[in-house]
């Protein structure tokens, strides 16, 4: 087989070697010329009555050249490796990453509820997170500069497992939120791993189905790793264990990985002002996806929890909210490619508004009710992010998507770290029903400026709109696997006025 394939591209790889018509055949267009005589003898040397398959056809319609080349495609495609092979890896150390991290802030969060902090307290906690995170997303590149991406990994992924036993060890609130600093910095430096370790790998031709995959991986774990809070009851330290086992566990594929990237994506994030200039929208709307994403992740548990569910209906309602966000990003993503993509992203925040409504009503009425609107709601706050990152897009020439798509994780970075003190004053004045009042505000305020910015800018067609392409808000290092960096020759759009 890889004689054949190699043998195509000498034989039909060159329009000029082809259109000379070679004395010897390629491989690829005996195989095309054996399949049609194989149909013509079976049926019966091609009678109308029994007439050729339509790929036989075709076939035969084609110049030798473009037969030979057809052949050589086809070749090409079958023995092409599957899309995951080659980061198999890669994959597997997130999926044990984020089994291990992305429980560890709603047993955090739990854990504070239990010992009696306040939920400013608890938002305090989960804000150093969120700051730690974007520190990590301005500064964690310098240590794989200096040692490379398997050791920053593994320094990286030892420290996390470490820090998850100093919560087993000592409740201090204080303590906590120094270590959740570190956390963030700590897990922004995995991303960046990762995320350039995939863009080194990832064909252009296969870059959107892979960031699909990775999204896959990074939520779908995170789902998965909230049942494993179901262990132990309060006070057990046995999940702090297990998590920090999972993440200690995810430098065991990567270290396995035989070559490694030579150099970190170059990704020069546009600032917040020029941001705004470009999409007035797309930036609040980002901005306005951190502050609930944030708010959601760091206190949602303490809502579950004041709302009368035991701790399995508490994982249970989380894994609901972050398997909505999976389940409605593509759809509403395809609606956003056939209309205004303005119109669907005011949607969404109008049916955010309402969802927020709908779980405080939900609440008293048993844990089914309160898991079918928290999974709508979870599918609307995630779906806003990527909607915003595709509708900034739309108004850029291609060399300035990556580098805005950065600046917009920077920016979503920023919300998320504000997301739970805001938050978290809000059920400290009214109680649980604080944070779900504090998300229909917050999205109302921002379908405000949305509705404002309609009279302000013309509505782009939607025929000139990019494709929507999920994205998650982790580093600026995923922006170049995004699908539109690659590729694209277009003249760029100009943004004319403040829009």
């Amino acid at each position: 087989m890889i004689r054949g394939v190699a043998a195509c591209r000498v034989n039909a790889g060159s329009p000029a070697l082809a259109a000379q018509g070679s004395k010897k055949p390629s491989m690829a267009e005996n195989d095309i010329t054996r399949g049609v005589a194989l149909a013509r003898t079976r049926s019966g040397g091609g009678l109308r009555s029994t007439p050729l398959p339509r790929h036989v056809r075709r076939a035969l319609s084609m110049p030798a050249a473009e037969r030979a080349e057809a052949g050589r495609q086809t070749l090409l495609v079958t023995t092409a490796p599957p899309l995951l092979r080659p980061v198999g890896a890669l994959l597997l150390s997130v999926v044990l990453l984020m089994l291990g991290n992305g429980p560890l802030t709603t047993l955090i969060s739990l854990r504070l509820n239990a010992a009696g902090a306040s939920p400013t307290l608890t938002g305090l906690v989960a804000t150093a997170y969120f700051l730690g995170l974007t520190l990590g997303a301005l500064q964690a590149f310098r240590v794989i500069l200096r040692v490379g991406h398997i050791r920053a990994f593994a320094v990286f992924a030892s420290t996390v497992s470490a820090t998850g036993l100093v919560y087993a060890l000592w409740q201090n609130a204080a303590l906590w939120a120094l270590v959740r600093l570190v956390d963030g910095f700590c897990m922004a430096g995995l991303f960046i791993c990762i995320e350039s370790w995939l863009n080194d790998r990832a064909e252009p031709a296969r870059r959107g189905a892979l960031l699909a995959a990775y999204m896959v991986c990074v939520y779908g774990a995170q789902a998965a790793g909230q049942g494993l809070l179901n262990i132990g009851g309060a006070g057990d330290l046995r999940p702090f264990l297990l998590l920090s086992i999972l993440m200690g566990l995810s430098v065991l594929p990567i270290s396995m990985t035989s070559k490694s990237p030579t150099a970190l994506p170059d990704v020069a994030s546009l600032s917040l002002r020029q941001l705004y200039r470009i999409s007035p929208l797309g930036m609040v709307g980002t901005v306005t996806s951190g502050l609930l994403l944030g708010a959601v992740y760091a206190l949602a548990p303490l809502f579950a929890r004041g709302s009368g569910l035991d701790l399995a209906g508490t994982t249970l309602f989380m894994t609901a909210l972050i398997l909505g966000g999976m389940a409605l990003q593509w759809p509403l993503g395809r609606l956003s490619d056939r209309f205004d993509r303005r119109l669907v992203i005011l949607g969404t925040l109008a049916a955010l508004t309402a969802s927020s409504i709908l779980v405080l009503l939900a609440a008293p009425h048993g844990t089914a009710w309160l898991l079918t609107t928290g999974a709508l709601f979870g599918g609307l706050v995630f779906a806003l992010y990527p909607l915003c990152v595709s509708h900034t897009n739309d108004w850029l020439g291609a060399g300035d998507r990556v580098a805005a798509s950065g600046g917009l994780v920077l920016a979503y970075s920023f919300g998320a770290a504000a997301g739970p003190v805001l938050a978290s004053t809000g059920m400290s004045l009214v109680g649980r029903s604080g944070l779900f009042l504090y998300a229909g505000l917050v999205s109302l305020a921002c379908l405000g400026f949305g509705l404002w910015r309609l009279t302000a800018r013309a509505t782009l067609p939607a025929e000139q709109q990019h494709p929507y392409q999920g994205l998650p808000g982790t580093t600026p290092a995923v922006a170049p696997l995004h699908p539109m960096a690659e590729g694209e020759n277009e003249a760029e759009k100009e943004a004319t006025g403040a829009g």
